[in-house]
């Protein structure tokens, strides 16, 4: 492959280039790995990840990807400018009630894949999910209304409060009666070196 990329001696790193390179060293560092074997896994030299990690560097996307695989997190994790140091508030939406309607109420990234959904069901409402990847867990707690939910082959009945997890990597299913049902749903997924 033909890695292209931009080192710019002298000058401040722009905001994005800094984000990217603190990520990379933070991953990095995570994994217990050297420079030099993630270079050698990404398909890099030393200098141009030293230039990746100093926020010197203007890499192609491709570039990123290959340092994406090599760490095992999404690509999205390396372009993320950190947001952690403060509170992170999701204020409360209106239902809508003429259908199934969910939110992404937060994505946690840092070598494993968080997401936090809300999800709203009208009464009399069946809502099948997708299997996820392989080691996918869900959890979901109830914040208002009745439903069965879980692995479609086993249904579990739940109410407000309670709190099922179960494999997400199966099919699966939410089923209301004769009352809406309000959910937080949890979905972890394994980012695999």
């Amino acid at each position: 492959m033909n890695w292209t990329f931009d080192i710019v001696d002298g000058m401040p790193p722009s905001s994005l280039a800094a984000s990217v390179g603190t990520q990379l060293r933070l991953r990095r560092d995570q994994r217990g790995m050297s420079a030099a074997e993630l270079a050698r896994r990404a398909g890099l030299s030393k200098a141009t990840l030293s230039g990746l990690e100093s926020g010197r560097a203007n890499p192609t996307i491709d570039t990123l990807d290959a340092v994406a695989v090599a760490l095992g997190v999404p690509l999205a994790d390396l372009l993320a400018e950190t947001d952690d140091a403060g509170a992170h508030i999701v204020r409360a939406t209106d239902a809508d009630t003429s259908g199934p309607h969910r939110e992404l109420l937060r994505r946690v990234s840092g070598g494993h894949q968080v997401e936090i959904w809300r999800l709203r069901l009208p009464a009399h409402t069946e809502f099948d999910g997708v299997p996820h990847a392989t080691g996918t867990l869900e959890h979901l707690v109830v914040a208002s209304g009745s439903l069965s939910a879980g692995p479609t082959s086993d249904l579990v009945e739940l109410g407000p409060g309670d709190l099922l997890a179960f494999p997400g990597d199966t099919a699966h299913s939410y089923r209301t009666t004769s009352e809406p049902a309000d959910l937080t749903v949890l979905i972890a997924s394994p980012v695999s070196l």
